[in-house]
């Protein structure tokens, strides 16, 4: 007897109701958000926490114009830094915009 694939026994039997759980726009946009704002985590840690009484800051909770404005700073070089001024320039407008909505809609 040969066998069928698991998908196709159990589709015929009836085993399995085909139902998809459809994302909202608002749940990708978020997703989106996330995974651009992970980048950061090496360093602001998971979600934008540092551990407390880091030289690092949080981004939880940070206010977007505020973050847009330093990011921008960091990319044309007016505001110093160790490593933003280079990881900042491989960003678009779109992206900077993205990660400060990102972290200011985060709970401190």
């Amino acid at each position: 007897m040969r066998l069928k694939p698991l998908w196709a026994a159990l589709l015929m039997s009836g085993g399995v109701a085909a139902t998809a759980v459809a994302a909202t726009p608002q749940d990708t946009v978020k997703l989106h958000q996330r995974a651009l704002a992970a980048m950061c985590a090496n360093c602001h840690g998971t979600d934008g926490r540092t551990t407390d009484g880091s030289a690092i800051p949080s981004l939880a909770g940070m206010p977007r114009e505020y973050m847009v404005a330093q990011m921008k700073a960091f990319r044309d070089g007016s505001r110093p830094a160790t490593v933003m001024h280079q990881l900042t320039k491989g960003l678009t407008e779109e992206q900077i915009d993205t990660v400060s909505t990102y972290f200011s809609s985060l709970k401190r």
